[in-house]
């Protein structure tokens, strides 16, 4: 096989497809996607399918109010012949220790100008969302009612079918093996299905980034970890906000399908590229969640599984440009949240590729920001 691309995007999870979606949609060309396995196969696949604005940096509340923005017409812009489940419940994050409330204060106010409807609650205000809430040991929360649900399946085959539907062309199942180049530019790409000429190529592989990045000559700020998540039985309505801690270390929400879904960072996982669950995680992520919903103990457990946080120095996602090879252009390090924030990694990526004005300020997330120290770090992650 030998084909030809005006552009190559690498990675089939939904920052892959939404970037491939966003450059037709502003007047791209024979663009091609490839996928290693199935759409969403990896970090997307097994994400936490939250969708949150409630951040601690400028610039993560400004591409997450942008995205979710999308998201609430995404299902018609898109034309999915399905449902996206864009359930807007709210995310509840907890609030712990006198630290954690000053900050919440800051992020509250931030969020609130730059037009996200986020507030400061009691914890009896809090009670009357959340009745099973123990806010025994919590100072209040935090919560945004225009946050919530997304399916991330439905998403990714949204903007895929778009994509396609545009002109796109995805090959799933394909490896790539090295990435060509000729007098400082991109010329191609290497496939365990042969090979693809292309002068633009768009790393978006998320856990598999630095990987690829390294076939194209580049050394990458940024590593992958394992993350875990449990989820239980399906059962009657009790909760509908996502409930988040970053001091208690968990998030848990109801699907709409009724199981619970729950997830927590753990220092001690490896940091490459397994995908694998370990045993001892149920026990950790059932403790600290019954801690502060004791109504959930009795649920029973389905399964669980793993996928990979793509993290970056200051929790922040890269969009960058290479200077050597040119042509190579890379969305990684999203450190957790790069579901949430698909639309505005899409559009900005092809803002950056096409040569068009900014809607978002990307260019303060270019990777130089790590020499130059200009980091962002965002402060408010699990």
């Amino acid at each position: 096989m030998n084909k030809t691309a005006d552009i190559c995007v690498i990675g089939g999870g939904i920052s892959g497809v939404a970037i491939g979606y966003f450059l037709l949609k502003n007047g791209a060309k024979n663009v091609l996607l490839l996928e290693r396995g199935h759409l969403a196969y990896g970090a997307t696949g097994r994400c936490g399918a939250g969708i949150r604005q409630q951040w601690g940096t400028e610039l993560n509340c400004v591409i997450s109010k942008y995205s979710l923005d999308f998201f609430e017409t995404a299902q018609d812009e898109l034309q999915y012949n399905g449902d996206i489940e864009f359930h807007q419940t709210g995310y509840m994050l907890l609030i712990s220790n006198e630290r954690e409330l000053e900050q919440m204060k800051k992020n509250v106010a931030l969020q609130n100008s730059l037009g996200i409807d986020s507030q400061l609650l009691t914890c009896e205000d809090a009670r009357q969302i959340v009745p099973i809430l123990n806010t025994d040991n919590l100072l209040g929360t935090a919560f945004c009612q225009k946050d919530g649900h997304l399916n991330p399946f439905h998403m990714t085959q949204a903007f895929a079918d778009a994509f396609k539907r545009l002109g796109g062309e995805i090959m799933t199942y394909t490896d790539v093996t090295g990435i060509t180049a000729a007098n400082g530019r991109v010329t191609g790409i290497t496939t365990n299905k042969g090979f693809i000429a292309a002068e633009t190529v768009v790393n978006a592989a998320v856990g598999w980034a630095q990987e690829i990045a390294g076939i194209a000559g580049l050394d990458l700020p940024l590593f992958s970890e394992r993350h875990n998540i449990m989820v239980t039985e399906p059962v009657e309505p009790i909760l509908g906000p996502m409930i988040m801690s970053f001091s208690l270390n968990l998030y848990c929400q109801q699907t709409p399908h009724g199981s619970f879904l729950m997830g927590r960072t753990d220092d001690a996982q490896p940091r490459d590229l397994r995908m694998t669950s370990y045993s001892g995680f149920p026990e950790l992520i059932a403790q600290s969640v019954v801690n502060v919903m004791p109504a959930l103990k009795n649920l029973r457990v389905l399964r669980q599984w793993a996928g990979l946080y793509n993290v970056s120095p200051d929790n922040a996602a890269i969009y960058s440009a290479a200077s050597d090879p040119k042509g190579f252009y890379t969305a990684a390090g999203f450190s957790g949240h790069g579901f949430m924030t698909s639309p505005a990694t899409g559009q900005s990526m092809a803002e950056m590729i096409l040569g068009l004005p900014p809607t978002l300020p990307w260019q303060r997330m270019d990777v130089s920001r790590f020499d130059s120290g200009e980091l962002l770090l965002e402060p408010s992650v699990v």
